[in-house]
């Protein structure tokens, strides 16, 4: 007997991660890609894995962007449109190496300054740019995220950090990675349609997995609606940071 391709008790431990991972997201706004990747890879093969995420992260997105509104939304894409593009882009030139490159090096390389930014900040270093530097930081940070993020799903690093680095506000830094989010997991979706990553097994399979990230988010976003700015602040670079030291994992882990 299978559930979806896989042994029922697999199952199970791939909705239980779906779960968490909405919870962190209702509560932080990001880290789902990251925690499903890393939880579900531990007992999946990685493509599986990544097919998994992919739904889930497409209909979490989409109910945060719109949880103000369409129309703030709409505000969002145009003041934002330059980290949009450039992660949609990125997302679709990278995802077909997804079969080619070693994830190991991508993890150490994303893993790493993302690090050092979030002890930064939570050593009290806070890094706050000029405005004049804000148009240069969206591409940077918009190409290297979606890089990132069509070898493995996760492309929320890089674009968190840019928004805290311009000490972006809770309500504006949620709605915006929504939106950038949103726009990125349905390149992701197309791009994975066309790398073979989502198929006739794996599409029901990510369905599934809909179901109890929904449920998880809904349980987060009643604790982002009681954090005050500053508490919202840290627990996101405590997450970020979390999320950091999984990627070196995984990369030194890739390495031996």
């Amino acid at each position: 007997m299978t559930l979806f391709g896989l042994d029922p008790v697999l199952f199970a431990a791939a909705a239980v991660v779906a779960l968490f991972a909405g919870f962190v997201k209702g509560a932080v706004g990001f880290a789902m890609p990251m925690i499903m990747i890393s939880g579900m890879s531990s007992f999946l093969p990685a493509e599986v894995a990544l097919a998994g995420l992919i739904l889930s992260t497409v209909l979490t997105n989409l109910a945060q962007a719109l949880r103000q509104g369409v129309g703030v939304a709409v505000l969002t894409i145009r003041r934002y449109w330059r980290l949009i593009g450039c992660v949609g882009g990125a997302i679709l030139v990278s995802a077909p190496l997804v079969r080619v490159l070693p994830a190991h090096w991508m993890y150490l390389i994303l893993g790493g300054p993302i690090l050092l930014f979030t002890v930064s900040q939570l050593m009290g270093w806070q890094l706050v740019l000029p405005s004049l530097h804000r148009a240069r930081a969206e591409v940077a940070m918009g190409l290297l995220g979606g890089f990132f993020g069509g070898i493995s799903g996760v492309w929320g690093p890089p674009v968190i950090a840019y928004l805290l680095s311009f000490d972006t506000e809770k309500q504006d830094m949620v709605r915006v990675q929504g939106v950038v989010y949103l726009i990125g997991s349905l390149v992701l979706v197309g791009a994975h349609l066309g790398s073979g990553v989502l198929n006739a097994q794996t599409l029901p399979f990510s369905a599934a997995l809909v179901v109890p990230a929904v449920l998880g988010m809904w349980g987060g976003l009643r604790l982002q609606d009681w954090l005050d700015p500053e508490r919202f602040r840290k627990a996101t670079l405590v997450v970020l940071f979390l999320a950091a030291l999984n990627l070196l994992r995984r990369g030194f882990a890739g390495l031996g």
